[in-house]
């Protein structure tokens, strides 16, 4: 985007005369994915650093093994989608929660690990030294780790905010070739992915940026706005993927949620439900069968449609169903027998399966349904 030089690491102008500042964003010691941006100031100008106090929420893993249903509707709407996400879940690797924001946020930096929010409802315009991104209701939104960006919102926004804290958020391994490309059979591919449109320029000074890092929260004090680079190119930015544009892989009986997976992270995997046939063998029982997924814990996420396996529950849209490891969980009674004569599911859902144990956090305690634990039972 915008204008580039020729050659990499060699003399750039503004078309003035005065001298772009290159900013090299690399990936594992510059020895993966990177870009180079061109900026009118020197990003590294800054007048000030100071360390910003955080509202404190304790995690704890839980005392009984129990599997939970989370009413995330129930919690309150307001802030930006940055200081305004409620955490509900982490581990070392990941950090999960939700955002019912109602205003714009500051500029931000996220110097932990990359972002991946799953947008419920609402849209917004994601700012960043990329340029513009627009998204909308069902979008995953991908930023990368030290991306500056900031969210501006045209009015509630919901959202599933998914913090890796380990290695990067990308599509799973096995459907990109070595060159990086999609292969033929991966349920989506480089046309679903929609990348910034528009370069910002912003002429301000004394601007603040909000960054989190591993000591917790810091506010920088910069010269210059960061939104003011002339043109960059290269692998690393943020980018949109609409849930409804995945592909879903069916068969005769029931596919194991692999075929579901959208994104891998450190630690963790992230999968989309989308409408999909059901399974069409005479026989097939329709409905995920009891699974005891012995290495993982188990989230989802319901966005929208019919949940025919959790019939009966309680969940509907908005709920996330935690089934952590040594809990088998499986189809609610009744589920099976009402999906003999369905021939399609119409349900829109994220899953989240970490490979470590996860923490719960006092807020989500606070909206778990009582009697999620015994719905099996009745």
């Amino acid at each position: 985007m915008g204008e580039v030089p020729r050659k990499r690491h060699t003399r750039a102008d503004d078309g003035a005369g005065a001298r772009l500042h290159e900013e090299l964003m690399g990936l594992e010691g510059f020895s993966q994915s990177s870009s180079l941006l061109y900026h009118r100031h020197s990003p590294s100008a800054i007048l000030a650093a100071e360390p910003v106090a955080a509202e404190g929420d304790t995690s704890s893993y839980d005392t009984a093994l129990e599997p939970r249903h989370l009413r995330t509707f129930e919690l309150p709407e307001g802030g930006d989608p940055v200081l305004g996400s409620v955490g509900l879940f982490e581990n070392e690797d990941v950090a999960i929660g939700v955002v019912a924001a109602t205003e714009s946020s500051g500029l931000y930096r996220d110097a932990v690990g990359d972002q991946l929010v799953y947008v419920q409802s609402g849209g917004a315009v994601l700012e960043s030294t990329f340029g513009t991104l627009a998204v909308q209701s069902g979008d995953y939104v991908v930023i990368p780790r030290s991306t500056t960006h900031r969210w501006v919102l045209t009015g509630l926004v919901r959202a599933l905010v998914i913090e890796a804290r380990s290695a990067h958020i990308q599509p799973p391994a096995r459907y990109l070739n070595a060159q990086g490309q999609f292969v033929e059979g991966a349920p989506y591919c480089e046309r679903d992915l929609r990348a910034p449109e528009l370069l910002i320029e912003v002429e301000a000074s004394d601007v603040e940026v909000l960054v989190r890092h591993r000591g917790g929260l810091s506010r920088l004090r910069y010269v210059h706005h960061p939104f003011d680079v002339a043109g960059w190119d290269g692998c690393v930015y943020p980018y949109a993927f609409n849930i409804a544009d995945f592909q879903p892989i069916v068969g005769q009986v029931h596919q194991p949620p692999p075929v579901h997976q959208t994104f891998q992270g450190g630690g963790f995997v992230v999968c989309s439900f989308v409408p999909r046939p059901y399974d069409f063998h005479p026989d097939a029982i329709k409905v995920p069968y009891h699974h005891a997924n012995v290495d993982s814990d188990e989230i989802l996420y319901y966005s929208a449609g019919d949940f025919m396996s959790r019939a009966g529950s309680g969940i509907g849209v908005g709920s996330i169903s935690f089934h952590p490891a040594g809990f088998v969980h499986g189809p609610q009674p009744g589920s099976v027998e009402r999906s003999l004569d369905e021939d399609r599911t119409n349900e829109t859902a994220v899953m989240i399966d970490t490979f470590r144990p996860l923490r719960l956090s006092e807020a989500a305690r606070r909206i778990c349904a009582e009697d999620y634990p015994w719905s099996w039972s009745r």
